[in-house]
């Protein structure tokens, strides 16, 4: 038997709220620079606090379109939320493993490394050139080849920003220079950043559109897909009384048809003579059909094969010697 709750229970269970009640959605956008606070997704949180912190995860196929990065993820932290929007750090990215495994076959070079710098905004980044060669190399020149890779991202990290770090990591212009500097050294089959990973945060910029202005920005161009689909609306409400109209014309224009086609019932002797001569027709006209038929069938037993032609002889129990001609001949007899 089920236990009964005491009074003081059941208070306490009707006092107890639903928690999803309480929740609201929050809407998740990109760093305002370089990505000028795009929306990338959405989550469910009761306060700001309780979503301070969170990490999205997302490839860079649904980021900005490019299906040659589905393998990519990236990352954003939520460092900052202003009324329904929720604003994220870039803190990262990594290669999914399956693929990087797929890169990798008998007779290869793997060169991994890892390499911390520091970028003109003081941001500290830590990045994973992932090497792999065409085929296999000694360890002196896997080594020439790590050390010019790192000397190349740090050269690199030295005189730009976050911002433009990000762009070409992920647009792939660092790992191009990577390429074209270690390919003198020993031929490549894929040079990739495969992983970063955000240390310490720096200097955070200010440029690019405000949030308000992006606020503005989207209700502009929700307002002109607003008009649009209405201007789309109302251009097929115009169409639809048409072709009622013309609905009802060509209904009234058939009727009228019909009833100018009623005629008087004629005598005995037109009902007799329309009989013979309706006799007439239709002999006239059984004769053409079977001249018809006849030419068909044989256009349609020329066209055959002499082998189709040869079983449809025997099949009919008629001579099956001779050209195709003699048998098409002896099956229409």
């Amino acid at each position: 038997m089920a236990k009964k709750m005491s009074a003081k229970a059941r208070a306490a269970a009707r006092k107890q709220r639903d928690k999803w009640k309480n929740k609201r959605w929050f809407t998740i956008r990109a760093p305002r620079h370089p990505w000028n606070f795009k929306r990338i997704g959405e989550t469910l949180g009761e306060t700001d606090e309780h979503i301070m912190g969170r990490v999205y995860e997302m490839t860079q196929q649904e980021f900005s379109g490019d299906f040659t990065k589905m393998h990519v993820l990236l990352r954003f932290r939520v460092t900052d939320v202003v009324g329904q929007d929720a604003l994220t750090t870039f803190v990262g990215h990594a290669h999914q493993s399956d693929h990087t495994r797929r890169q990798i076959r008998r007779y290869r070079g793997k060169i991994d490394d890892v390499v911390d710098v520091v970028t003109t905004d003081g941001f500290l980044v830590r990045l994973k050139p992932l090497m792999i060669t065409e085929r296999r190399c000694q360890t002196s020149v896997k080594q020439a080849m790590r050390a010019k890779s790192a000397e190349i991202i740090r050269s690199f990290a030295a005189k730009s920003t976050y911002s433009k770090m990000q762009e070409a990591m992920l647009g792939g212009d660092l790992e191009t220079e990577i390429r074209n500097a270690v390919k003198a050294i020993y031929p490549c089959k894929n040079v990739v950043i495969r992983k970063s990973q955000l240390l310490q945060t720096g200097v955070v910029t200010e440029k690019g559109p405000t949030l308000d202005e992006i606020h503005a920005e989207e209700s502009r161009q929700e307002a002109e897909l607003k008009a649009k689909k209405a201007a789309a609306l109302a251009a097929a409400d115009e169409e639809e009384p048409e072709e009622a109209g013309l609905l009802a014309a060509a209904e009234a224009m058939e009727s009228i048809s019909e009833k100018e086609e009623v005629v008087e019932a004629p005598s005995e002797e037109d009902a007799e003579e329309s009989t013979e001569s309706d006799a007439a027709e239709e002999e006239v006209a059984e004769e053409e059909v079977v001249e018809e038929k006849s030419s068909e069938t044989e256009a349609s037993l020329m066209k055959l094969k002499k082998d189709e032609l040869v079983e449809r002889a025997k099949a009919a129990g008629v001579a099956s010697s001779g050209t195709k001609a003699d048998i098409v001949a002896r099956l229409l007899e």
